[in-house]
């Protein structure tokens, strides 16, 4: 197992800059935000230009790789790849092969993404949906010796009521998704908050667990009485606005990251697990944001074996 982290959270940092850091600070490897660009919303960013990859950016990759001692553990490009919008699904499919490409071009395994859902449809037809549309994605990834791995964030900031955007929330879709050639990119923040047990999701899906991200989360259960599941119903100018939980850093949340890594060993998971910063506390300006990976780190490397 290694301990990485994903580039998203500083977007207007170069690659080479968070290389530099992350090596300074003992992480090992990097999941590399791969969007088209910055800002089409928080926590997007573009640290490679897939679109127009060229030998020379491949090169100059590599370069920074090497000198800072770290390897990529998959490219980051999370989208709806069923959104109702057939111009914006054809565009997001059409940036998801490019993200492919440059996996391929660098030696990467693994491209993360999401299912995605159509909001215009039920969970039921979404997954008809699906089965017609995603095993190409999953194909032209294989064919290039790439797989494609989906996190189970719910997304509930893409359905107006707060309801999963993502099919990909509950072990019960995982088994549609890996049946459909999917890996998972499993993530036990999102698990928690939805009231499943991480721990108990692990060893019935070890064989489909190739990456992890490490985030955790903080509940209000008091404030839940008020909202409920679905949160609150007016989140003014912020659709991610539940407002009785909170995405915190490993070792600010609720999470038993001893458990987690531990039943993770169990399984037999030999990948990259990757620290995914979205913590509001540690947040706001770079110097807060790194200070935030810090914690992570210190919380997480006793727990992983030195190879």
């Amino acid at each position: 197992m290694k301990l990485g982290m994903l580039t998203a959270c500083l977007p207007h940092w170069s690659l080479e800059r968070i290389a530099t850091f992350a090596a300074s600070t003992g992480f090992e490897r990097l999941e590399v935000a791969a969007w088209p660009r910055v800002g089409g919303r928080e926590f997007e960013a573009s640290h490679l230009p897939v679109a127009t990859f060229t030998d020379e950016d491949a090169a100059a990759t590599v370069s920074v790789l090497e000198r800072t001692g770290l390897g990529i553990s998959a490219l980051a490009y999370y989208e709806n790849n069923l959104h109702h919008d057939l111009e914006r699904r054809e565009g997001i499919h059409a940036h998801l092969r490019h993200v492919v490409d440059t996996a391929a071009v660098l030696g990467v395994p693994y491209v993360g993404t999401f299912i995605g859902r159509d909001n215009t449809l039920s969970v039921k037809d979404n997954m008809a949906l699906g089965d017609r549309m995603l095993p190409a994605l999953v194909d032209y990834a294989g064919e290039r010796g790439v797989k494609l791995i989906i996190e189970n964030c719910v997304m509930e900031g893409w359905h107006p009521d707060g309801y999963p955007g993502n099919l990909a929330y509950s072990p019960e879709l995982w088994e549609w998704v890996t049946g459909l050639g999917f890996g998972l990119n499993w993530d036990p923040s999102h698990l928690t908050w939805i009231g499943i047990d991480p721990l108990e999701t692990i060893l019935p899906f070890a064989k489909h667990i190739v990456h992890a991200q490490a985030k955790d989360v903080e509940l209000f259960p008091a404030k839940r009485n008020r909202y409920g599941f679905f949160g609150k119903v007016d989140k003014g100018d912020d659709p991610w606005d539940m407002g009785w939980w909170r995405f915190r850093v490993p070792g600010r949340g609720q999470i038993d990251w001893a458990r987690i890594v531990d039943r993770l060993y169990e399984g037999g998971f030999e990948g990259t697990l990757s620290v995914e910063h979205e913590d509001p506390l540690w947040g706001g300006t770079d110097d807060k944001v790194t200070e935030g990976l810090r914690i992570a780190h210190h919380t997480l490397r006793p727990l992983i074996a030195r190879s």
